[in-house]
């Protein structure tokens, strides 16, 4: 299984941070925003990662990290995304270098307090289809969020006026190889964009997508300047994911919820 860190976007949620560099090369507590999806997937044992960015500082990820070895990645690579596409478009960018394997796919923005090695193993064990890691969050209007009967998921909806829950799809997603054949089929939304929300809901009439609870906290750095400073200190506070020797061995135990 490969992955991909989608570090592109705008960033205008945290302007002025982000008016000279990318959301994601910003710090959160003592590292670049950016170390701690990798380290998401480095300790999930995923080691072929591509970087989907945009912007003027998108040269800025190749001198910071390099080639990822010091990170225990095994092959790193980067690739561009012009204009506000949209989530689903930048992950159809990535088809090049998945290829017909399956991927992780994490937003650059988002950290999480645990891990997610048991939802990955569950994904592999899986025929097909794609799976989506929910967590609870205090205002889902903000948020992609899952209806669900019983403990099917029946729609996804994007930051619904009225939330059938409060179960937020956070930025983690997997993905067998026909994602890309999906993403082609997709229409693009009022403001423009290819939504990620579409395509989940495409694996769902498929009937190939399940679930996961996140266990730990989850935090979206990118979603205002209050739950950036939130993220930072919740990383301060607790500590969040680090690169774990034995990626087959538990996760933490959860010490909070999403943000929001």
């Amino acid at each position: 299984m490969k992955g991909v860190i989608l570090a592109g976007g705008t960033g205008s949620r945290l302007d002025p941070l982000t008016r000279v560099t990318n959301k994601q090369l910003l710090p959160v507590f003592d590292k670049p925003m950016i170390y701690y999806p990798i380290e998401t997937l480095v300790n999930a044992g995923v080691t072929e990662i591509l970087i989907v960015t945009s912007g003027s500082s998108a040269g800025d990820f190749l001198q910071l990290l390099g080639n990822g070895r010091e990170f225990g990645i095994d092959h790193l690579g980067y690739t561009y995304q012009e204009g506000a596409g949209g989530i689903a478009e930048a992950i159809g960018l990535a088809e090049p270098f998945v290829g017909r394997d399956r991927m992780l796919v994490i937003l650059g923005d988002n950290i999480i307090g645990g891990n997610i090695v048991q939802a990955a193993r569950r994904f592999e064990a899986q025929p097909s289809g794609a799976k989506v890691l929910l967590t609870e969050v205090e205002n889902p209007q903000a948020y992609g969020v899952a209806e669900l009967d019983g403990d099917r998921i029946v729609q996804f909806i994007e930051k619904p006026e009225r939330p059938p829950s409060n179960l937020a799809v956070t930025g983690i997603y997997f993905y067998d190889e026909n994602a890309f054949d999906l993403v082609r089929q997709l229409d693009r939304s009022a403001r423009g964009e290819l939504e990620v929300t579409d395509l989940n809901n495409a694996y769902l009439a498929r009937g190939e997508m399940t679930h996961d609870l996140l266990e730990g906290y989850w935090a979206d750095c990118g979603e205002s300047i209050e739950h950036y400073l939130q993220a930072c200190n919740l990383v301060a506070e607790q500590g969040a994911n680090r690169i774990n020797p034995n990626p087959s061995g538990p996760a933490p135990s959860p010490v909070g919820r999403g943000l929001g």
